[in-house]
């Protein structure tokens, strides 16, 4: 590895403390003296958790449900907009940068790894506290590899024009792939992938605590605090969970191999056990509200460190409320919530009314997105600080400046204190919740019903039993969910059988878990070719005598899967490239 690499990792030295063996370099280092500084070699995992995303504002989160049927991105010329329209070219490709982000994440957990560097490296001088921390970082350094390469498995992983299922090269020694011999690289299959990634969490799990936020962990916890964000057992087995369930989807799994989808069950299930068995006085209760202003919410399981400021209430408000109303909600999204009573709008049970469209509908619709007529009330205090007026002439309507291009604004994750027009702006801080509780239960219920049924117990729960968990608890709000004293709905779903239950299960994937970057991925595990990917966004245009539906734009998709970045192609001579791309090698 380069001597600037190592460079870069001397910004990590953390500050001196009588309890760490700490040297400051008093000159350059390499290879050979590395030994010398603990610092610098705990600086790798350091620098790789580092890597991590703050904020949903990256293109990776927000902006991936631009490329769906989810959102609409205001900025014309965005990258990922251009993408999903089918006008992206490899110079404006939005993934390659998140590429790079992988493997630079990879290549500091390899160097710590190589020839158990990091874990026979002395930091403390307590023996007892050194173990603890050397076991610690140890764990981290495999996890970390592991959602990384999820992370490019679940961007790049696909059939390639050869006509293989593949995966990324996988690299698992202490080198920079971006200036060594690129020609030696080459993409493994798919199923080389899950299993090196799988290998790594079991890893993991040999070395982590059981857990880090929950209160019923009997670990010791060596550094309190700073393990808020870092893995443990808990959010390695939902990491697993996930890798299953991808892996199980039919795109990757033409055969329909049952044990992937049981084993994706099975993980999921510990995970809710382990969430389930906390004192709701003290950790996590399924039946609490959620609250997406809540850093330290018990219902995560792995989070990122936090953000401050107000870039979310800014990117989501439009101009009238001081915003820029960078990103629509579609009229395709709204109508995936259901009514007041659980059944879809199109369901003659449902009492949708077409001209009064936001009456009687999921409170998850109203903790979720602003709609025409919809109130900002300060949290606290209930004051209407502003009402949205999306009609035509109205000050928020599409179309107007810095604000949204579908007539929709998003609710989720503001916080409702926040006022541009106040003196003193209150702002919280927030967070990236990775993985949680929601993902759990709704993994859970799609794998298990795929193994035995939408009502046959599996684990301890039953696929009903998991989605009902969701559909009945409160908003952030503290509104009931529509299954909180009835679910008629559900339990239609579940006795229809498994087909018609995993309708259910992927419409409530898209209402949890909207905003988040999983609807990309989840379209493209489902389907089998581009076409079930494309297709118009809509938005409502709003006058005194009607409601018209209008087309806002359309995805352009040539191919399911995401290309192999150009400059990639260009320098492994090896690499295959995704089918649909072959224009961009």
């Amino acid at each position: 590895m380069k001597n600037t690499i190592w460079g870069l990792t001397a910004l990590l030295a953390l500050a001196g403390c009588s309890d760490f063996l700490d040297p400051l370099p008093n000159g350059h280092y390499t290879d050979e003296n590395l030994n010398e500084y603990p610092s610098m070699i705990r600086g790798f995992v350091e620098k790789s958790y580092d890597l991590l995303p703050t904020a949903y504002t990256k293109a990776e989160y927000l902006y991936l449900d631009g490329a769906t049927d989810d959102l609409v991105i205001t900025e014309r010329n965005h990258a990922m907009r251009s993408f999903a329209l089918g006008t992206g070219t490899p110079a404006s490709d939005p993934f390659k940068t998140y590429w790079i982000r992988d493997y630079q994440g990879i290549m500091y957990v390899n160097k710590f790894l190589d020839n158990d560097l990091g874990l026979t490296t002395r930091y403390m001088i307590n023996e007892e506290q050194n173990r603890m921390l050397q076991k610690n970082l140890q764990g981290d350094a495999y996890a970390l590899r592991a959602w990384w390469q999820y992370d490019l498995l679940r961007k790049w992983g696909g059939r390639g024009t050869d006509g293989r299922l593949l995966g990324f090269p996988i690299v698992t020694e202490a080198i920079d792939v971006f200036n060594a011999d690129a020609g030696s690289f080459e993409r493994a299959t798919y199923e080389e992938c899950v299993k090196q990634i799988l290998d790594d969490c079991d890893r993991a799990l040999e070395y982590l605590p059981e857990a880090n936020r929950d209160w019923l962990t009997t670990n010791t916890n060596l550094e309190g605090a700073i393990r808020w964000h870092r893995f443990d057992q808990l959010s390695v087995k939902a990491l697993k969970a996930l890798v299953y369930l991808q892996w199980a989807s039919p795109a990757f799994n033409p055969d329909n191999d049952l044990s992937r989808w049981e084993n994706a069950a099975k993980y999921a299930a510990e995970v809710m056990d382990f969430k389930l068995t906390q004192d709701g006085a003290h950790g996590f209760d399924p039946a609490a509200a959620f609250a997406w202003t809540d850093p330290n919410s018990p219902e995560i399981i792995w989070s990122s460190d936090y953000s401050k400021g107000s870039t979310l209430e800014k990117l989501f408000y439009p101009a009238g409320f001081l915003g820029t109303g960078s990103l629509g909600p579609t009229q395709e999204l709204v109508d995936a919530f259901p009514a007041a009573n659980g059944y879809p709008i199109d369901h003659p049970l449902s009492n949708y009314d077409p001209l009064r469209p936001y009456a009687d509908r999921d409170s998850r619709f109203y903790s979720t997105i602003f709609h025409n007529g919809a109130d900002v009330c300060r949290v606290g205090n209930g004051e209407v600080m502003y009402t949205f007026d999306t009609s035509v002439g109205g000050r928020d309507e599409a179309g107007g400046i810095n604000n949204s291009m579908t007539n929709y604004y998003i609710r989720k994750y503001l916080y409702l204190g926040w006022n541009g027009n106040d003196e003193s702006i209150q702002t919280m801080p927030k967070s990236i919740f990775f993985i949680r509780w929601a993902q759990m239960c709704l993994t859970f219920a799609e794998a298990a019903n795929r193994v035995s049924g939408p009502t046959t117990e599996l684990y301890g729960y039953t696929p009903k039993q998991a989605l009902a968990y969701l559909r009945s608890r409160p908003t952030n709000d503290g509104m009931p969910g529509v299954g909180a004293t009835a679910d008629p709905y559900l339990d239609e779903c579940a006795a229809a059988g498994p087909e018609e239950f995993e309708k259910l299960v992927r419409n409530e994937r898209r209402i949890e878990l909207c905003f988040e970057g999983q609807r990309f991925y989840d379209l493209r595990r489902w389907a089998t070719d581009a076409t079930a990917l494309n297709g118009s966004v809509s938005k409502p245009v709003i006058s005194a005598a009607q409601i018209n539906r209008v087309e806002v734009e359309k995805r352009s998709y040539q191919s399911l899967w995401v290309p192999i970045p150009y400059t990639e192609m260009i320098r492994m001579e090896k690499m295959v490239q995704n089918e649909g791309w072959s224009n961009w090698e």
